[in-house]
């Protein structure tokens, strides 16, 4: 993924996903209150894919840094956002650590200004394992005969119609594991046919 990341030129915004992918979201969603967590994170929504979210959670964790008048106060900005302070700490240290690790090899991360195309391709190249197909039943079909269905959580699965669209011709799309009660996936991309 990441190595894909460099030859699209989108090196700074895979680094931050990748980062994102291996913590635990950082979404808070408690029980009592998921109704106001749910309203909270429509702001990190987006409709054209779940992993550009992670990217607008960054540029709202990064603003507030620059922001901050203490580390009280970043953290009740966390909280009123429904995210972890820990988790996103945890996150912003694994992308520092990455971030290290490319700068050693001579690769130029830049800034963010990448095409959404080429983020997602360099993603499917580390996520070939959870590309899926939609089937008639309204689930997708995925490596090794894998069923699967979009996580409630998706940005991408509350799109208008995005429940019933059915292309002519079958369209696969990226996605990260998630455990739930039937096998779902978030971290949703629909892919080119092109790609």
């Amino acid at each position: 993924m990441i190595l894909a990341a460099k030859g699209e030129g989108c090196l700074a915004e895979v680094l931050v996903i990748a980062s994102a992918l291996s913590v635990q979201d950082p979404r808070d969603r408690p029980l009592e209150r998921a109704q106001a967590a749910d309203e909270a994170h429509k702001k990190f929504d987006d409709e054209k894919s779940d992993f550009l979210a992670f990217l607008k959670m960054w540029r709202f964790f990064e603003e507030a840094l620059v922001h901050k008048k203490s580390g009280r106060k970043l953290r009740e900005t966390c909280q009123a956002s429904f995210l972890s302070f820990n988790r996103m700490r945890e996150w912003r240290d694994i992308h520092a650590q990455l971030k290290e690790l490319v700068s050693e090899m001579g690769w130029k991360v830049g800034d963010f200004g990448s095409q959404v195309p080429q983020v997602h391709r360099a993603l499917l190249a580390g996520l070939l394992g959870n590309i899926g197909t939609k089937t008639e039943e309204a689930n997708y079909l995925g490596a090794r005969g894998i069923k699967f269905w979009v996580h409630p959580g998706s940005g991408v699965g509350k799109k208008a119609g995005a429940g019933s669209w059915r292309p002519s011709l079958p369209r696969p799309r990226a996605c990260t594991r998630a455990r739930w009660r039937r096998s779902s996936r978030t971290g949703w991309r629909p892919s080119a046919p092109t790609w």
